[in-house]
């Protein structure tokens, strides 16, 4: 009965990843703005997510216990894409991206630089929760922001121990998204 509970919590977190930030690029596709998303929040996440596929990566972990990083990290860089793209600047997000690529051979060069930076990811993930909930709070407006993406990363974070602190900072940005949604709808 444990290994089928581990093996659906495994399986049920990759495919809410598979899927993660569609309703979120959908969300700002169907609005063609990218208004109420952060973009430190947005890179910061994705630098937790590369460190992460960089640690599993350089300690040869089995693919299957971080194959959803590589998803969520694709899914993430079409996200900023989208970002630039409606602020009118695509060509902003090449610095990040090339920051982001020199640092997957950075960080492996010293054993301590990956395993420090590994120790850092959580307090960067929960940092890009704080990014985005300062977003929402500053402008009162949730925007094009998904509730539906922050429900997913909720129960992907509910599912593994480790991401406690995350899945009550999503459920946060998650009650701030809809109350600022509520609120806008009802300012019209």
């Amino acid at each position: 009965m444990r290994e089928q509970l581990l093996l659906f919590c495994n399986w049920s977190t990759l495919g809410v990843c598979a899927a993660l930030k569609l309703p979120q690029i959908s969300a700002v596709l169907a609005a063609r703005s990218a208004r109420g998303i952060s973009l430190p929040s947005l890179l910061l996440e994705l630098a937790g997510f590369l460190v992460f596929l960089r640690y599993q990566c350089y300690y040869e972990y089995p693919l299957f216990t971080y194959l959803e990083y590589p998803i969520l990290i694709a899914q993430d860089v079409l996200l900023l894409l989208c970002v630039f793209h409606f602020n009118g600047n695509v060509r902003g997000a090449v610095p990040y991206l090339g920051a982001f690529v020199a640092s997957w051979f950075i960080l492996p060069l010293q054993k301590w630089t990956i395993d420090l930076a590994m120790n850092l990811s959580t307090f960067i993930s929960a940092a890009s929760k704080c990014a985005q909930l300062q977003c929402l709070w500053k402008t009162g407006d949730s925007g094009a922001l998904s509730a539906l993406t922050w429900s997913l990363a909720s129960y992907t974070c509910a599912i593994l121990v480790r991401f406690v602190i995350m899945l009550a900072l999503n459920l946060w940005v998650t009650a701030t998204v809809l109350r600022y949604r509520t609120a806008a709808v009802k300012a019209e």
